[in-house]
């Protein structure tokens, strides 16, 4: 069962969208909240997987409300505009539905959410690259290179994206997955890890120098691939 709310400040919107969750058995609808503070109460008390929500709202727009919440739940924005797309898939979100919303685009978003809810869904992020903003499966990544104000991005398939970033913030979005920083200018993929030395090691066949202040974590990072034997 997947615990969602509606947000918006427009009642037909609101009710059109209570009707098409209650065609679908696997929803269920806990809070409905016309503005940005009422649904920051509901969730609060509430536990919400994923969050219907509209952009044009009084006090706070959707886009706003949602960059505010420590806790992301999925979201699908619902919207009479087209403007806002970008910045809302920037945020993550699942699918942005334009008003009026058909039954038919209804359930082809939320049957999206259903099939990664029964599945496992891998991480990605999401970069803009030659003008597009392209979703990259982080399983896919092999390194990451700092070029100045640029952000280098090796694939497995030897493909390379530039993207506009800091290794900084990359850091802290991948310092719970398998990435370790071995140098100031490179962050690794651990799982491609296939050699290594004191002064380098190699990934995917790329070698990747070993900075001197980060011989910690260069350490941590051989102590857990010997003890996994994926040497």
């Amino acid at each position: 069962m997947i615990n969602c709310i509606i947000v918006d400040d427009e009642p037909l919107a609101m009710s059109l969208l209570e009707n098409h969750i209650s065609k679908i058995d696997d929803l269920k609808l806990v809070g409905k909240a016309q503005n940005a503070m009422q649904a920051y109460k509901t969730l609060q008390n509430q536990t919400v997987d994923l969050m219907f929500l509209d952009i044009q709202m009084p006090h706070l727009n959707g886009i706003d409300f949602l960059k505010s919440l420590p806790q992301k739940p999925r979201t699908i924005f619902t919207t009479a505009y087209r403007d806002f797309a970008i910045e809302g898939f920037e945020l993550e979100a699942v699918d942005y539905l334009l008003k009026p919303i058909t039954f038919e685009r209804f359930f082809k978003s939320v049957e999206r959410i259903m099939r990664t809810t029964a599945a496992h869904t891998e991480d990605f992020i999401l970069v803009k690259t030659e003008g597009m903003h392209r979703k990259l499966t982080l399983s896919e990544i092999v390194y990451f290179e700092s070029q100045g104000n640029d952000i280098k991005i090796v694939l497995i398939t030897n493909e390379i994206f530039i993207s506009k970033s800091k290794i900084t913030d990359l850091e802290q979005t991948l310092s719970s997955k398998s990435f370790v920083r071995i140098h100031r200018s490179f962050i690794i993929n651990s799982a491609f890890v296939t050699a290594f030395n004191n002064n380098e090691i190699v990934v995917n066949n790329h070698k990747i120098p070993v900075g001197r202040s980060y011989k910690k974590e260069f350490e941590a990072l051989i102590s857990s691939v010997s003890r996994n034997k994926l040497l």
